[in-house]
């Protein structure tokens, strides 16, 4: 169980941009170099407590501890995989709820995987974030904290963050201002400076948000849960569907790729026996024609309230045989940490049931 945090905190530091930072400070009266000072402590030396921003002011470092919270998010667990390339962490957040995020080590990139709310309303019947339902948003700064707390853990090993995949607990584009303010600040060039292609948005196909995104022109790329060929079986796994059929979905990833020039990613998982055929696979490449596009095909990973079964590794490679025959480009996954539950669908916190 997640003990509730009685006491609300004061004003989280992390949530403010470098422009909100900057206002502030000017209140205050200090000079405008201060605030690319305390940036630079924050997002490149990695500080958490007032104390160590050692360039300031005793008096200036005084006020920032009174005015802000340096850290939300409180590690609770850390789960490795048996191979050690996945790590998992628990987060209590202010409110006794919980969020997790997850560490993918490659051979020449660190890609964290990260959350933008608690739960998620979105339903989708073989996820576990989807299963516990939706609690509440996180805020830009508990965002951006879950990148902080994975770079000082990779710094201990000469490491560093390459890549974010916004694809945790959520659905990013039902908190859409959050998640981009988030990714600004983790992309602006006096913090950690973390190129805006380095960051991969996934959403279930909210349709007026992938219209503003693309409407951006935004660097970050897009990729796209679909999962099915057809409204009947899309439906009964992907709630939101109801909402945005698939030709509304498709029409505007086509504008999005005429408006930006960006190729877009489609998410599978695939299920045994629902849709991993050579025959859906002819029919997935018939609705992706002419797109840009790439379509990632991953194993469904294991959920407790879903009885479907990921497809064998013979039928990821016929069905990707298919696509590619077709045109369309495709790569199967690799499954990671599935023996931690820190796959794809996998995240969730029980813990949230007791807080």
């Amino acid at each position: 169980m997640i003990a509730k945090d009685l006491n609300p905190p004061s004003r989280f530091i992390l949530d403010l941009s470098f422009s909100e930072l900057d206002l502030v400070l000017r209140e205050w009266g200090e000079p405008p170099y201060r605030t690319e000072q305390i940036w630079r402590g924050i997002y490149q030396q990695l500080w958490t407590l007032p104390d160590q921003f050692t360039t300031l002011p005793k008096s200036l470092r005084q006020k920032l501890g009174e005015a802000f919270t340096f850290r939300y998010l409180k590690p609770v667990t850390l789960l490795r995989s048996s191979d050690g390339n996945t790590t998992k962490t628990l987060f209590q957040l202010p409110d006794g709820l919980a969020i997790e995020a997850v560490l993918m080590r490659y051979e020449r990139r660190n890609t964290l995987c990260i959350s933008t709310q608690v739960g998620c309303a979105m339903g989708c019947v073989f996820c576990a974030t989807g299963q516990m339902g939706f609690k509440r948003h996180l805020s830009p700064g508990e965002i951006v904290e879950q990148v902080l707390y994975y770079a000082r853990l990779l710094r201990q090993e000469n490491e560093e963050v390459t890549n974010i995949v916004v694809m945790g607990m959520g659905e990013p584009f039902h908190n859409y201002d959050a998640t981009m303010k988030a990714i600004d600040i983790l992309n602006h060039p006096l913090g950690m400076n973390l190129g805006a292609r380095r960051f991969t948005i996934s959403t279930v196909g909210l349709v007026p948000a992938i219209r503003r995104f693309a409407a951006e022109k935004r660097q970050v790329n897009l990729a796209i849960s679909l999962h099915a060929t057809r409204d009947e079986l899309r439906n009964s796994l992907l709630p939101i569907n109801r909402k945005y059929p698939i030709q509304d979905l498709l029409a505007a990833c086509r504008d999005y790729v005429a408006q930006t020039g960006r190729r877009i990613t489609f998410e599978w998982a695939l299920i045994q026996g629902v849709n991993d055929s050579v025959e859906t696979a002819r029919e997935l490449a018939t609705l992706l024609k002419g797109l840009l596009c790439h379509v990632n095909v991953i194993p469904l990973n294991p959920t407790h309230r879903y009885s479907g079964t990921g497809s064998t590794r013979e039928r990821a490679n016929a069905f990707k045989a298919e696509l590619e025959r077709h045109g369309i480009p495709c790569t199967v996954r690799i499954r990671r940490g599935i023996d931690i539950q820190a796959g794809c669908g996998q995240l969730a916190t029980l813990h949230n049931s007791n807080s």
